[in-house]
């Protein structure tokens, strides 16, 4: 299974349109078998979640992400887990472990300012 991170270098995104890259972790039994860093190709509104789940990711981590991405990725079959932060790494294997649970947070403004962690 694939699962992204929308990360600032290796730490997990404050927002996740406004990330540097995506990590993406290719899972198998509950352990990472490889990871691969994609840049962000931009902040298009509908765009990411329809490219990384053409990537066939089936579960992205952020720490704040905007209703349409939410509701893009609920419509591809995407699991979203947000107020995730720290270390990308060792958020997927929390997120394995079954530790790591989703606060539901969506930003509301388009600007996020003070809203998800930036």
């Amino acid at each position: 299974m694939k699962i992204a991170a929308a990360a600032m270098g290796k730490t997990v995104a404050g927002h996740f349109g406004h990330c540097e890259n995506f990590i993406i972790f290719e899972t198998e039994n509950g352990k990472i078998i490889s990871e691969n860093s994609v840049p962000n190709p931009g902040h298009k509104p509908g765009f990411l979640p329809n490219f990384l789940a053409d990537m066939g990711v089936k579960v992205i981590l952020s720490g704040g992400m905007g209703g349409g991405a939410v509701d893009i990725f609920n419509e591809r079959n995407v699991e979203v887990v947000v107020g995730v932060t720290g270390d990308a790494h060792t958020a997927i294997e929390s997120y394995l472990r079954g530790e790591l649970k989703s606060t539901g947070e969506v930003c509301h403004a388009h600007e996020h300012e003070g809203e998800c962690g930036e």
